[in-house]
Formats: structure tokens, C-alpha cells, sequence
């Protein structure tokens, strides 16, 4: 191989890396519950020059939607969010109790060990827009942590 097809190659694979606007590590999603059409899917996502994202979607739900939960007073309160802020260099955790991806009008029910993905739509530090496909894994409980022993006598 010579040099020049070797250096378009490696700038091409550098460029991909500068395309990859958000970092996202630890996807997961809740299974759905029986009888329920929603879940919520939960991820860390860290930019390094800081970016937005301005919503989500998924093949797997009908609606997709970022939204927080937070105490008002004395009850816990969920509401969507038009924007979620990406500060440079910070991880900002989707997580149970916090902000999430809330996904509702489930295509089919979404159950332990599935894989679905979900595309980010993201403004990035120039203002331009950017679709950020995400995979994520149904699970019991996030990446590295064991799911609870369902035999377990308490």
C-alpha cells in the first residue's frame, strides 16, 4: 500500500471520530411492564466541546421523549424537556429518579435482552444538527450492576 491511500485512510477514519458528536456509554432500558406501554432507557453522555440534544426517537416506540423527574415540594413530578443541556466535558447521567428517555406507545412489549436503537437528534457546539443512532440493551438493571435474584428470600 502506498503512503497517500494510507493517509486518506487514516483521515477518513479520524474524521469519523470527529463525527461523533456525543460520547454515550452504559445504554439500558427498563422491560416493559405487563400491561404498560412505556418505558424509560437510561445512558451517560459526555461532549467535549458541549452540544444539545433537542429530542429522541426509536422504531420501538411511538413516542420518544426526553424528560426529568424532580421533587415539587412533596411529590415527585415528571415533565418532557425541549433541550437537554451538554455541558464541554462533563458526563450528564440519564438514570432512573432523574432525566431519562421516556419511551411510550411501545411498538411490542421490549423484554430482557432485547437490543433496539435510538437515535439522538443533537445540536452540536456550531449549531449544527446531527442524528446520533444509540444501541441499547433491555435490562433488568444498568451495566454492571447484577440484576436482583428473583430466588433471593428476603
Amino acid at each position: 500500500m502506498s503512503f497517500r491511500p494510507l493517509c486518506a485512510a487514516l483521515l477518513w477514519m479520524l474524521s469519523g471520530a470527529a463525527w461523533a458528536q456525543v460520547d454515550v456509554k452504559g445504554a439500558w432500558a427498563r422491560p416493559a411492564v405487563a400491561g404498560q406501554s412505556g418505558t424509560g432507557a437510561f445512558m451517560q453522555l459526555r461532549s467535549a466541546e458541549g452540544a444539545k440534544v433537542l429530542g429522541a426517537a426509536s422504531a420501538a416506540a411511538g413516542i420518544v421523549e426526553i424528560h426529568e423527574m424532580k421533587m415539587d415540594g412533596s411529590v415527585m413530578r415528571m415533565r418532557a424537556v425541549p433541550v437537554l443541556e451538554l455541558p464541554a466535558a462533563k458526563t450528564v447521567e440519564l438514570r432512573p429518579g432523574g432525566y431519562h428517555v421516556m419511551m411510550m406507545d411501545l411498538k411490542r412489549p421490549l423484554k430482557a435482552g432485547d437490543k433496539f436503537t435510538i437515535e439522538l437528534r443533537i445540536e452540536r457546539k456550531d449549531k449544527s444538527l446531527v442524528t446520533q443512532p444509540v444501541e441499547v440493551e433491555v435490562r433488568s438493571s444498568p451495566p454492571g450492576v447484577a440484576a436482583p435474584d428473583a430466588t433471593a428470600k428476603h
